[in-house]
């Protein structure tokens, strides 16, 4: 398996244009956030053992474990995002129900989706995960890593 420091100088290849990186800061997370929320709607196979989430939850903990096997520091980093987006997944789940939930993740992955793909239009280069899927896995981490090194904090 590459290393974090591979992963990320792959991706960065495709990202150099400061407006394609800009709205990717945007895109991103908007992305991650709409996949946790469909998924959060998806019902439980035993209602009576789960609740709400469970799908959104067993993902997010499969791609800890992937972070976590790049960097400790940005596992961690990860499970605060996972916390918060799984918190916002939750509390519109409760407001909005499931159907108007998944209906919002819908509109906003696929805005997103148009925001990504106008600034790889600008960038002049394809998204990186076309060469390789996980690198759908990547885009957060690699937002991630520089915040955290615009912290100070190494991953």
């Amino acid at each position: 398996m590459r290393d974090v420091h591979q992963w990320f100088g792959s991706y960065a290849q495709y990202h150099k244009n400061p407006t394609n990186r800009a709205i990717h800061w945007v895109c991103v997370p908007v992305i991650m956030w709409a996949v946790i929320a469909a998924l959060w709607t998806i019902p439980p196979p035993a209602p009576e053992w789960f609740r709400p989430g469970l799908w959104a939850i067993a993902a997010m903990f499969l791609a800890f474990l992937f972070y976590q096997r790049l960097s400790r520091k940005l596992g961690y980093a990860m499970v605060v995002v996972f916390i918060v987006s799984g918190a916002i997944a939750w509390a519109l789940y409760g407001t909005l129900g499931p159907r108007r939930l998944l209906i919002l993740a819908i509109v906003l992955f696929v805005a997103a989706w148009i925001g990504q793909f106008i600034g790889h239009a600008i960038e002049g280069r394809s998204p990186a995960f076309f060469t390789n899927i996980v690198q759908l896995l990547i885009g957060p981490a690699w937002l991630m890593g520089k915040l955290l090194r615009r912290m100070g904090i190494g991953y």
